[in-house]
C-alpha cells in the first residue's frame, strides 16, 4: 500500500514569478502567490533556501510534496527546477507547474498535461530543463494587456483593485486545482476546473 511518504508518489508544485519586493502582487507573479497560499495551507512552515530557490515541504491532498518557488529570475526558471528534480528524482509526469498566462481571461484557470509554453518564458524553460512538453502545468489568466501597454510592462504590473478582488479568488481556485491534482491526477483537475 502506498502511503504519503512513498517516493512514487512525491509531486512538486513550481510556482513561478520573480524574486523580490518589486515584483510582489503582479501579474507575472500569480505562480508565486498560489504557492504562497498552499504553503499556509500547510501551516506556513518556514522556506528552505535550495536549489537556487526556496521550497518547503509536507503533505498536501494525502501527498508528499514540495513546493518550490525559483528565485533565478522568470526566464532561467528550469535551472532550479532541474537541480530539485535530479535530487528528488521527480519525473515530469508529477511535476505541476503554476504561472500566469495573457491569453486567458483574468482569473480564467486552464489545466493540461501537456503541450508548448505558449510563450510563457519560464514555463518554456522548464520544459527545455525536463526536455519534454509532457509536463503537467496550471495556468492563470492575467487577460491581455490594453493596445497602449507593452507586454513586458504589462505582465510586470500590479492589478488595478477590482481585478485583485478576483485574483485573490482566483489564486484560491488554484490552489484547490492543484490539491485537485495531487489527490485525483491531471484528468480529475481538467475537468472540475477548466470550466467557465
Amino acid at each position: 500500500m502506498k502511503t504519503s511518504t512513498d517516493d512514487t508518489k512525491r509531486s512538486l508544485v513550481v510556482g513561478l514569478g520573480n524574486p523580490g519586493a518589486k515584483y510582489q502582487k503582479t501579474r507575472h507573479n500569480v505562480g508565486f502567490e498560489c504557492l504562497d497560499e498552499l504553503s499556509k495551507r500547510l501551516g506556513s512552515p518556514l522556506p528552505l533556501a535550495k536549489f537556487e530557490g526556496q521550497m518547503v515541504r509536507g503533505t498536501l491532498a494525502g501527498v508528499d510534496t514540495i513546493l518550490l518557488w525559483p528565485l533565478t529570475y522568470m526566464n532561467e526558471s528550469g535551472r532550479s527546477v532541474a537541480q530539485l528534480v535530479g535530487f528528488y528524482k521527480i519525473p515530469p509526469e508529477r511535476t505541476l507547474v503554476v504561472c500566469d498566462d495573457m491569453s486567458l481571461p483574468l482569473g480564467k484557470l486552464r489545466i493540461r498535461s501537456q503541450g508548448s509554453s505558449g510563450g510563457q518564458k519560464g514555463l518554456a524553460d522548464i520544459l527545455k530543463s525536463f526536455g519534454t512538453e509532457e509536463v503537467p502545468r496550471l495556468r492563470i489568466g492575467i487577460d491581455r494587456p490594453p493596445p497602449e501597454w507593452e507586454v513586458t510592462d504589462f505582465v510586470l504590473s500590479r492589478f488595478r483593485e477590482n481585478e485583485r478582488v478576483t485574483m485573490s479568488e482566483a489564486v484560491k481556485r488554484a490552489a484547490d486545482a492543484v490539491q485537485c491534482w495531487l489527490s485525483d491526477g491531471v484528468l480529475a483537475s481538467m475537468n472540475q476546473y477548466n470550466r467557465d
